[in-house]
């Protein structure tokens, strides 16, 4: 008892400077239910979970309730702030990290079986033998064909732990029984070059389809090998690009851009900016350069196209970009889900913002195609209407405005006619591959053979292809009438088979063949050579 006694006095005293202590950290200003509001909110929504969880009537999942809650609390935010689920979050982040851990073949269930479109080039099934129009009947003893395969569980049976190994039996036509491939899974590239190759002896061209972690690394290899045979100019081809990582955008700018020029500047909810700049001699500094964009270039591309514009290095061309100006970042939320949180607006560097306004709501904000479709933008440049408030001039007096995408420099309409959308829809989406496919099974070893040179100059594809896919895709019941078409949907079929036969790049080689973007390029460069020779000659 004295004990207690002779140190209350002491234990007393420490309580009172602790508190003394946490009360000068604290902000009197604010009132307790402000100090204490979050925990507040949290304690809400937990609890009507519980009631849910244990009150409720019936069975319900209430991780479905909690996806539905946050996605909701999202989307009274912005556009661009997402929630990614647990089941969708690996592929994700395979598509921003650029790779995949499989065995590296693009497929599709066709009929009952697992049928290989293609082999990733330099992927395991590739180096094992696997070749397209195989079907993979077995994945070690799990069955891939039959009603039941299931897809998920394919792919699952295919991926699997980095130099793990799968045994494959595969199904080849005109082999008397089955193939037997040991395949060790490996990282396969999903690449975010489409296409690199050269369109003039003087002129290269580049398709870059997002910005991933390995973007720049493929980017500056594919630009080495223009500029060694021969490429002092260049189309950098951004349309239907939506962007990815601020820092791979960054990285692809500085090759063109000279030492401490300015790239991009962002800006957090309390105005802290950070400005970056060009920090290296970058390869194509004194390289001519044109960039393609339209109305699906959005956030990365669109970091690249203004730095570019405001910095007065190359031309744009093409049609007013998508218009986002926000910068997200992926926060974990602890259960292999996660949100990409707006964090940032960003702005060129002449200080101009391009986000459109999303104070209408989610679902007007993503039918601005519509509206631009409407108002006659799409196919003239006088259709574009821009306020003088968001008027910037460059460094070189040229004028560029905010408030909505980039305005390209030269303007060149849309074919907007329901035929030829449909028809350019179909060739990139996967539809026209199934037919194309289906084609290739029957001609596929007249064709394997044939070098992409000689297949490009000289495969025709006749009317009675045109009419078999017509047939399949069932155009002719919609009422299309794709006749004046004709030359545009042959190319696409075409362009469906170099890819099936030789890759991304052949298929690009051909779908840019009359691409009016393209021949923009081809006649500036046609304007200016006669304005040099002109120049001569005087």
């Amino acid at each position: 008892m004295s004990f207690q006694k002779k140190h209350v006095p002491l234990l007393l005293g420490l309580a009172i400077a602790l508190g003394v202590f946490i009360g000068s950290k604290l902000n009197f200003n604010d009132t307790t239910e402000k100090i204490f509001a979050t925990n507040s909110k949290k304690d809400k929504l937990n609890r009507l979970i519980d009631y849910i969880d244990f009150e409720y009537v019936d069975q319900v999942n209430t991780d479905s309730i909690v996806d539905v809650t946050v996605n909701g609390i999202l989307e009274n935010l912005d556009p661009h702030s997402v929630y990614i689920p647990v089941d969708e979050y690996e592929d994700n982040a395979d598509d921003m990290r650029g790779n995949f851990v499989g065995i590296g073949i693009s497929f599709y269930p066709y009929k009952d079986s697992i049928a290989v479109i293609r082999s990733i080039k330099g992927g395991p099934a590739e180096k094992a033998g696997i070749k397209g129009g195989d079907r993979i009947i077995y994945a070690d003893t799990n069955k891939l064909f039959g009603e039941t395969a299931v897809r998920d569980s394919i792919t699952s049976y295919l991926k699997g732990e980095i130099n793990s190994k799968v045994k494959l039996q595969v199904y080849r036509k005109g082999e008397k029984e089955l193939l037997n491939f040991d395949v060790k899974r490996k990282r396969v590239p999903l690449v975010s070059i489409d296409a690199s190759y050269m369109v003039t002896d003087e002129l290269g061209y580049i398709k870059i389809n997002r910005f991933s972690e390995t973007t720049y690394k493929e980017f500056h290899t594919a630009l080495e090998g223009l500029i060694d045979e021969g490429a002092t100019k260049l189309v950098l081809d951004l349309r239907n690009n939506p962007g990815g990582y601020i820092s791979t955008a960054e990285q692809v700018v500085d090759e063109f851009l000279e030492n401490k020029k300015l790239i991009l500047i962002t800006k957090n909810k309390t105005g802290e900016e950070n400005k970056s700049y060009a920090s290296r001699k970058g390869d194509f500094e004194k390289g001519k350069l044109y960039v393609l964009i339209n109305e699906n270039s959005a956030s990365a591309s669109e970091i690249v196209a203004g730095a570019l514009q405001d910095n007065d290095k190359g031309t744009i061309i093409g049609r007013r970009s998508f218009g986002k100006g926000l910068v997200q970042r992926e926060m974990s939320l602890g259960d292999g889900s996660a949100v990409r949180l707006t964090i940032a607006r960003y702005y060129t560097p002449t200080g101009r913002s391009i986000q459109k306004p999303y104070g209408n709501g989610n679902k007007a904000y993503y039918e601005d195609y519509e509206k631009r479709y409407k108002n006659g933008e799409l196919i003239s440049a006088d259709s574009i209407h821009v306020a003088d408030s968001l008027r910037y001039v460059t460094p070189m007096g040229k004028v560029v405005y905010g408030g909505g995408g980039i305005i390209p420099d030269v303007f060149v309409p849309k074919d907007t006619s329901v035929e030829n959308e449909t028809i350019q829809y179909v060739s990139r989406s996967g539809f026209m591959s199934y037919f194309i496919f289906e084609y290739l099974d029957k001609h596929r070893t007249e064709l394997d053979t044939v070098p992409f040179t000689e297949f490009a100059s000289d495969f025709v594809v006749d009317e009675q292809l045109v009419k078999d896919f017509l047939e399949y895709s069932r155009f002719t019941e919609a009422r299309l009438d794709l006749k004046r078409y004709s030359e545009v949907l042959k190319k696409a079929l075409k362009a469906n088979i170099a890819q099936q036969l030789y890759g991304p790049n052949a298929f690009e080689y051909i779908m840019n063949q009359d691409d009016p973007m393209l021949l923009k390029v081809v006649s500036l460069e046609a304007a200016t050579q006669k304005g040099n020779a002109s120049e001569t000659e005087e």
